[in-house]
């Protein structure tokens, strides 16, 4: 292996002086993500501007055995992007690379880098009458590079589907240095295997995404949202149903949102009032957007309706202005804040038939607080996915030991229990370092091999994002 100052000279003649960072001072916020996971001091920070830049570092990386790890927005929770503590290792930050190469809204796609944020797609997507709807509470920070890495999903899963759903050609870096490049606009293309699926939920274990061709949508002319007041997770999950059949295909998001995080959410932000007169529960966060002429009052003034008959709601508001709706999603954004500002806890990302979701809220429930009374439940999520955020605080006062293997027996004893109803330990932020252990005690053996070999044939020295998802090989 190269020497570190061999290193620096070569990687500044490669990148010049503002593509690369030395200093311990410059380096530390790559070192944190959002949640305040810290990881080690990297050896370096590389910030290139172009692709070519990237495979050319890269391609160094390759020659001198250097491990590497590509950093998108630091807004990942499961310690995928961090460097490692006990390899040093190269961070590759994608924040320089923000163009929007092309938007054809005839074509109704986009082009654009890997290191684009998402709001910014967001906007220019607007700005030619198209949506992307891809939503998430991370998109004035996160990278579209790690939104495809991480295979996002966030509140509009329900209509639109996952970042896979969302993805039509990829440029990628690979871990030799060469450019994969699939940049292709094509809605429809059968020719052979679907390369570009590799690389989504990867997580850059197989490479690095330095360019995306994005599928856009018509931009909603209006919209709706509503918070409705359910006396339990069933008559949520009947509300659900009924929602689906009374809002046709315009349903855009249904979120679960439990009292505690309600109340989380005005300690977090106290000009939030609470939006009902009687508490409830739990609430459902519902928005149903159009793009063309559509009666979304009557199908929500429906919805109502057939709730109240069938005893699934007991209370609800419409939004009656933009400012009354953004300050009804800012629940939802709050309460987020609010468990960060409880300390460290248990942060989950669980995916359940829709079906089951009540019986596996019960039984986790009972089974948690049985385990550990002073134990705080916090479980939302996008019901019209499966996706539930199963989170549990500790009781404050615990050493640091302590708390950590209190969570760590709350985990396996949730991810059992996610186990017998055939779920999945992670819905959308991806396996990372934290959730590797969990992750191969699921996997089958045939899974197993076929992961490894892809890893094996892409990354044979394992020198891209080493240890997440999958283990180091040992020597």
């Amino acid at each position: 292996m190269t020497t570190r100052e061999a290193l620096f000279d070569d990687l500044s003649a490669l990148l010049g002086k503002r593509g690369l960072l030395t200093d311990g001072g410059d380096m530390e916020r790559y070192r944190v993500d959002w949640p305040g996971y810290r990881g080690a001091a990297p050896l370096a920070v590389a910030r290139p501007s172009t692709t070519r830049q990237v495979a050319d570092v890269v391609s160094y990386c390759h020659r001198h055995d250097i491990p590497l790890v590509p950093q998108g927005g630091h807004s990942g929770l499961v310690g995928g992007a961090l460097p490692d503590a006990d390899y040093p290792e190269l961070v590759l930050s994608l924040e320089r690379m923000t163009a929007i190469r092309h938007v054809d809204p005839i074509n109704f796609t986009m082009s654009v880098d890997g290191g684009c944020v998402l709001q910014s797609i967001k906007d220019a997507a607007a700005a030619a009458d198209c949506d992307f709807p891809l939503s998430l509470g991370a998109q004035g920070s996160c990278q579209i590079g790690g939104n495809v890495s991480t295979n996002a999903g966030g509140l509009n899963v329900l209509r639109y589907g996952m970042m896979r759903q969302l993805v039509l050609g990829l440029e990628v870096v690979l871990p030799d240095g060469r450019i994969y490049n699939g940049m292709k606009a094509l809605h429809k293309n059968n020719t052979g295997y679907d390369l570009k699926q590799l690389f989504i939920g990867a997580e850059g274990t197989l490479g690095i995404v330095t360019g995306a061709v994005l599928k856009l949508f018509p931009r909603p002319q209006v919209s709706r949202t509503a918070l409705l007041a359910c006396p339990d997770i069933d008559a949520v999950l009947k509300l659900y149903a009924l929602a689906r059949r009374s809002c046709c295909d315009l349903l855009t998001a249904f979120e679960l949102v439990p009292r505690t995080c309600l109340e989380l959410a005005m300690e977090a932000s106290p000009e939030l009032r609470d939006p009902l007169e009687t508490p409830s529960p739990v609430y459902v966060l519902m928005e149903a957007a159009a793009s063309g002429p559509a009666d979304l009052d009557a199908m929500i003034e429906n919805l109502f309706e057939r709730g109240f008959e069938a005893g699934a709601l007991t209370d609800g508001v419409l939004a009656s202005s933009e400012t009354q709706a953004r300050n009804l999603w800012h629940i939802r954004e709050a309460m987020l804040e609010g468990q960060r500002n409880r300390g460290e806890h248990l942060r989950t990302d669980i995916s359940i038939p829709i079906s089951s979701l009540s019986a596996f809220h019960e039984r986790a429930s009972h089974e948690i607080q049985d385990l550990y009374p002073q134990a705080t439940v916090i479980a939302y999520g996008h019901i019209g996915d499966g996706n539930l955020h199963f989170n549990i605080l500790p009781p404050p006062g615990l050493e640091a030991d302590e708390r950590a293997a209190l969570l760590h027996e709350l985990e396996e004893r949730l991810f059992g229990i996610v186990d017998d109803f055939d779920g999945s330990i992670s819905a959308e932020h991806g396996i990372g370092r934290f959730k590797q252990s969990a992750f191969l005690e699921t996997l089958s053996e045939p899974e197993y091999d076929i992961m490894r070999g892809l890893k094996h044939l892409l990354d044979p020295r394992c020198l891209m994002s080493p240890g997440r998802i999958l283990p180091r090989p040992i020597d």
